[in-house]
């Protein structure tokens, strides 16, 4: 028996829901030719619009759409459906005034009905969507809510999911980026048991999440993949969207690629007659041109024609911070911001105000511009407890800071750049964790990454779905678990100074983006000292494959070859890097140092002029010097751990230990099979000091994924956040897991910074592979000073002056 019209656009529209456009179509052409029902056949043309609207026929489905509103006899209700659709229609089209009146018009009509429809809770979401985009948060929220209980009473179980992904894209643009990827995560699975498309559809919107979290590169990743699903199934505005968004993630770091991928989205719009997203996606054509091209002389009129086509489609927010950018150059009057606008665009303001302030030589106001901007940043920065959502956040920042280093740097004052250059230690630091109870769910997780990761030994294992899935689902249980403390202070120089004992300097190296200084600090005084940017790039250009190099090459005509190329390269450092800091502190015999991530790879423990000085990569002057000074009496519980493959990782461990048998202690060792991720977390939960003989592997993407190879797989950082009390001192010879993955300009986040920002006081590590022998003995050297009570860093000055091992192990935190 042929099914019934009602039944067939039922299908049809199910189908349309789950983005099966070809079925869906089907489904309502059949319909069409079995119904005389006026109302009906509406309904029916309103779900085609719909359709032909996702396929990219705008044009065709606002004309049936309101061919089917102007039919004589319809009932109120289909007129309000009808025109709730027409309103989506708008909306997706970026008319966003005509669409609220629609969609407004349909809810008011379908609530004095007093039914408790779908179709109601469908003009509620699309109504809020364009709320979000009008940046009219509370009224979104209200009627997503509204929504929400709809859904419900309905048992609409995808559209409930979608509502609740929707509330978390509210969140994202009030700034809560937690509530924002923990409500998109959670949403998901439900959103992919629809469909492929809905699936895509719930990833744009995550990408968004990771674009303003800083995470860029897997953000552009998703981008590339949702706007490829979007384009085979010929749905124009979306990918159309895809390309927006990524050219919005390539602004900061990519300019020229934001530039083409943004022309692509507005060629897109405009073949599709939307021209509220072409004004959109050319307002961040221009702002990536302006970013490519500074000294360029800005074009005022193309500035002017797109923020009136913005503030003609609705988004009254982005035309703002296009009028801002407009007026970098120091022309014009500011446009009045007000102070209850959206977190980026205040802080956008205050770049601006800073930019003008530095071209016109007034630093001082400059300072004074980019202080209040990271003050606003910091304010937002303390609901995250998260590391890498506290340092890929600072990306926000990156540009006030550059301004008010350059602006410190040119004024010659030692106290405003030793405070300039703390500002930037502290950016991605400035809340101190909550750290969370123990979550046997993300315990699992990682377990099962661990198996994944084995089993995709020798591939990309990142690119994997069950690998993004369950990445996805740690990182959202790790940002919603992590609480927020309280705020780290940073100290002045004054404050600085007289925390300083009598032989210790501070060397806070700054790199303002195209100048390279340090500050160097000591009880007595301060002082700034130029570098050469220049010659200290030209060294650090092939240094880490020099020292991969002549790590793997010892001995030979290779090895001499290689050899005499790295010492060329340290000697340079050395010369131009660290002599220059060094004769302003000449009586100095302990050294902290404060890095930006310009300068994250030198090894530091190798240059000739740092022999025998014990020191250490200090995360911030104002953590080392106003933190809880160091227990006097030196661990007194010991561990050690030797992963798998590892040749001399048992002799290095029995090397380590007889040191502290030597002085009357009993360290507990895990060798092998033994030296699992479960029992290594419980080994450090229980001991002061841990030392880790393992392969280690930096994961550039995402560093917290960085991790040493045990005997069941990968210990990752993520895993050091499930041990409620790590060690003091924690030793990880591993290669590569002292590197940084560079962070925004000043910023760096690695294995090293996980254990820190757990609690150790101070990690030693390499961030360059290291021979099994050197380390074995080198680090032997090193606990026969700790068992006699030296601090970490003298301990490893004297261990490289007795065997005269030269390699790159060195103290990150507190050493000294």
């Amino acid at each position: 028996m042929p099914l019934s019209a009602i039944e067939l656009h039922r299908r049809g529209v199910e189908a349309a829901n789950a983005r099966r456009f070809a079925q869906a179509r089907r489904a309502l052409d059949a319909a069409a030719s079995r119904t005389d029902d006026p109302d009906l056949r509406a309904r029916i043309d309103g779900t085609i619009a719909y359709v032909l609207s996702q396929r990219g026929e705008p044009g065709a489905a606002e004309q049936l759409c309101r061919e089917a509103l102007a039919r004589n006899g319809l009932r109120d209700e289909t007129i309000a459906v009808l025109s709730g659709q027409l309103g989506a229609l708008l909306l997706h089209g970026g008319r966003l005034s005509e669409a609220e009146i629609l969609l407004t018009r349909a809810i008011d009509t379908l609530t004095a009905i007093g039914e408790e429809s779908t179709e109601l809770a469908n003009c509620l979401m699309n109504r809020s969507v364009v709320r979000m985009q009008q940046r009219e948060l509370e009224t979104c929220v209200a009627d997503l809510r509204r929504a929400v209980a709809v859904y419900e009473v309905n048992e609409d179980e995808g559209s409930l999911a979608e509502a609740r992904h929707n509330l978390g894209y509210a969140a994202l643009l009030g700034g809560d980026l937690v509530t924002a990827l923990t409500l998109m995560t959670r949403s998901r699975p439900a959103l992919a048991a629809t469909s492929d498309l809905a699936a895509a559809i719930s990833d744009l919107d995550r990408a968004e999440v990771l674009r303003d979290a800083g995470l860029t590169t897997e953000a552009e990743a998703l981008l590339g993949r949702v706007a490829t699903q979007f384009g085979a199934q010929r749905m124009r505005q979306a990918r159309g969207e895809a390309e927006f968004h990524r050219a919005r993630s390539l602004l900061r770091h990519d300019p020229e690629a934001a530039e083409r991928a943004a022309r692509t989205a507005s060629r897109v719009f405009t073949a599709l007659g939307n021209h509220g997203w072409a004004a959109r996606a050319d307002a961040v054509r221009l702002e990536a041109q302006q970013r490519a091209r500074p000294h360029r002389p800005i074009d005022s009129l193309a500035f002017a024609r797109t923020a009136k086509a913005l503030d003609r489609g609705g988004f009254h927010t982005e035309a703002s911070g296009l009028r801002l950018s407009a007026r970098r150059d120091g022309s014009g009057r500011l446009p009045k911001i007000d102070d209850s606008a959206p977190t980026p665009l205040r802080l956008r303001a205050q770049e601006v105000r800073a930019a003008r302030a530095a071209a016109a030589g007034r630093d001082r106001a400059a300072l004074h511009a980019a202080a209040d901007g990271l003050d606003l940043l910091t304010a937002w920065q303390q609901s995250f407890g998260a590391l890498d959502l506290q340092a890929s956040v600072a990306m926000h920042g990156s540009d006030l800071m550059f301004t008010g280093l350059a602006s410190a740097a040119r004024l010659r004052d030692p106290a405003l750049l030793f405070e300039w250059s703390e500002r930037a230690r502290h950016l991605s630091q400035q809340v101190a964790p909550v750290r969370p109870p123990h979550d046997d769910a993300l315990a699992e997780d990682l377990a099962e990454l661990r198996m994944l990761r084995a089993e995709l030994a020798g591939a990309d294992w990142t690119t994997d779905a069950r690998v993004r899935t369950l990445r996805d689902r740690v990182r959202e249980r790790q940002w919603s678990t992590t609480g927020a403390g309280s705020t780290r202070e940073r100290l002045g120089l004054a404050e600085a100074m007289a925390l300083l004992d009598p032989g210790t300097a501070v060397l806070s190296y700054v790199f303002t983006g195209t100048a390279l200084h340090a500050v160097v600090v000591t009880e007595s005084g301060a002082s700034i000292v130029d570098l050469s940017w220049a010659r200290v790039r030209s060294a650090l250009d092939g240094l880490r494959a020099d020292l991969d190099m002549a790590a793997l090459t010892r001995g030979g005509v290779m090895g001499e070859v290689t050899a005499r190329a790295l010492g060329a390269r340290l000697a340079v450092l050395d010369s131009e890097l660290l002599a220059p800091a060094l004769r302003a502190a000449p009586s100095m015999t302990r050294l902290a140092l404060t890095v930006p991530g310009a300068l994250g790879g030198v090894p530091w423990a190798m240059l000739p002029g740092m022999s025998g000085i014990p020191f250490t990569l200090a995360t911030s002057a104002s953590r080392l010097l106003g933190g809880a000074p160091r227990s006097p009496a030196g661990p007194l519980r010991i561990g050690f751990a030797a992963g798998p493959r590892v040749p001399r990782a048992a002799d290095e461990v029995e090397g380590g230990a007889s040191a502290w048998r030597a002085a009357d202690r009993t360290p507990r060792s895990l060798l092998s099979a033994d030296a699992t991720v479960a029992a290594v977390t419980a080994l450090a939960a229980e001991t002061d000091l841990l030392h880790i003989a393992a392969h280690g592997r930096h994961a550039v993407d995402n560093p917290l994924f960085s991790g040493f190879e045990l005997a069941d797989g990968i210990l990752f950082g993520y895993d050091v956040d499930l041990i409620p009390r790590v060690p003091a001192t924690v030793i990880l010879s591993a290669c590569e897991l002292g590197r940084s993955s560079v962070r925004w300009g000043e910023e760096a986040l690695g294995m090293t910074r996980v254990w820190l920002h757990a609690g150790a006081e101070c990690v030693i590590a390499a961030p360059v592979v290291v021979p099994d022998d050197v380390a074995g003995e080198l680090l032997a050297a090193v606990h026969t000073g700790l068992a006699e009570g030296a601090a970490p860093a003298a301990a490893l000055a004297k261990a490289a002056a007795d065997t005269g091992l030269s390699a790159p192990f060195q103290c990150h935190g507190d050493g000294l």
